[in-house]
């Protein structure tokens, strides 16, 4: 589980700066709709562009494995830029995923364990940690398709890393037609597991300060190097 949290925050979390805060009052005027799947990719990279933090709660679920078992997770996030995140997981098990820029903290209490792992320098990064870093392009690292959907509810964007990507086939961001409101996110790994987050009370742009992302190793825990990124 710890392998799909990690894809999580490199995956999901560039993805969520791009979308309005959940629950905002709709604009008096709605923009003009959204014909082509490349011009809503464009619209959300412009969206991006303007969020420097953001916080939510979240749902995790998991579905995988030969037996397509499902897991449920709950906590809250918060992220960033450049680089910047707090997951806290706290039911049904507390853990904690934090990025303070230069290392990424794996902790679960109940194993006394903290995992640390390096953040992989630019060249070496993929398409989702440019987005973590602040210096990817949605439209111009993925190819935007609609899959298909119902006609009604969110509009379904599937992103297709331009790149081959070893940890993940493709993203499926929700949003609302009208208002670009985040819904839910979806990825599909390799092994045809589907990760998917939704998200509620997702606030942008409160100047989260960066003490939130700051990591102090608990005593008595075991402290384990993992290169295994690199």
């Amino acid at each position: 589980m710890i392998r799909t949290v990690l894809l999580t925050m490199l995956v999901f979390a560039p993805v969520l700066t791009q979308s309005a805060v959940h629950g905002q009052a709709r604009p008096a005027t709605p923009p003009a709709p959204v014909s082509a799947p490349d011009a809503l990719a464009k619209s959300l990279q412009q969206r991006y562009k303007g969020i420097r933090d953001f916080s939510a709660d979240f749902v995790h679920t998991y579905r995988g494995g030969v037996l397509r078992t499902q897991t449920t997770e709950r906590g809250r996030v918060l992220v960033k830029k450049p680089g910047l995140m707090r997951w806290t997981y706290t039911a049904p098990e507390k853990k904690e995923f934090i990025s303070d820029g230069a290392k990424v903290y794996s902790y679960i209490p109940d194993d006394r364990q903290v995992i640390v792992r390096a953040v992989p320098p630019d060249n070496e990064a993929t398409t989702p940690a440019l987005f973590l870093a602040g210096k990817g392009d949605i439209a111009r690292d993925f190819t935007a398709t609609y899959p298909d959907a119902a006609a009604t509810g969110p509009t379904m964007l599937k992103l297709t890393p331009r790149r081959s990507e070893p940890e993940y086939e493709y993203l499926v961001v929700a949003v609302d037609p009208i208002t670009l409101q985040i819904r839910a996110l979806t990825t599909r790994d390799r092994q045809g597991g589907d990760s998917t987050l939704t998200f509620n009370n997702l606030k942008e742009n409160q100047g989260i300060s960066d003490k939130e992302f700051a990591f102090r190793i608990p005593r008595g825990v075991d402290v384990i190097s993992d290169d295994s990124t690199r």
